[in-house]
């Protein structure tokens, strides 16, 4: 017989609850873009998950009342960066509210499908939006891939960055 864990200290689901189990979570940090109505759009997430090698595709979180969400929402292609850790000032303006997030020192151009492509990243794709599915304050987006660079830019080499204890951080050796 199995010793019963003691689930005395355990809480009711709750906002609070999710972030907090979730804050020990370690998750890769990604920066998603869209071409908007008056600019490119952007937002960081620690949402990115791969879902299906045939065809490719993968998903990520926005919660809907997101400066980004209005363009994500009429967007046909969005833009997926993975972060390196010397890219932390980047993550922190793609998730601080108000940001003017393309502006300097933000590298980027305009890649394939007119989405804005962030420079010095370790890799990035250009995905095409097959779905957004409700997901209670957030929509969970579905995209297809359609191009990308797995290596990013030369001097994207090297390690991923890291969200975990509601701070980014890399990973230790």
């Amino acid at each position: 017989m199995t010793a019963t864990p003691d689930l005395g200290a355990a809480q009711l689901a709750s906002p609070d609850l999710l972030r907090s189990v979730f804050r020990r979570h370690a998750a890769g940090v990604a920066v998603i873009t869209a071409p908007g109505a008056s600019g490119p759009v952007g937002f960081t997430a620690t949402s990115l998950s791969s879902v299906s090698a045939e065809p490719p595709m993968l998903s990520f979180g926005i919660g809907t009342g997101a400066s980004s969400w209005p363009a994500v929402s009429r967007a046909e292609h969005v833009g997926v960066h993975i972060l390196g850790e010397h890219q932390q000032a980047l993550a922190a303006t793609f998730a601080r509210s108000g940001a003017d997030r393309f502006g300097a020192p933000t590298g980027w151009r305009e890649g394939p499908a007119g989405v804005p492509v962030l420079d010095d990243v370790l890799a990035w794709l250009v995905c095409r939006i097959v779905a957004r599915v409700p997901a209670g304050d957030h929509r969970i987006v579905l995209a297809e891939v359609i191009q990308g660079d797995p290596a990013g830019d030369q001097a994207g080499a090297g390690r991923p960055l890291l969200y975990h204890q509601g701070r980014f951080t890399a990973l230790r050796d």
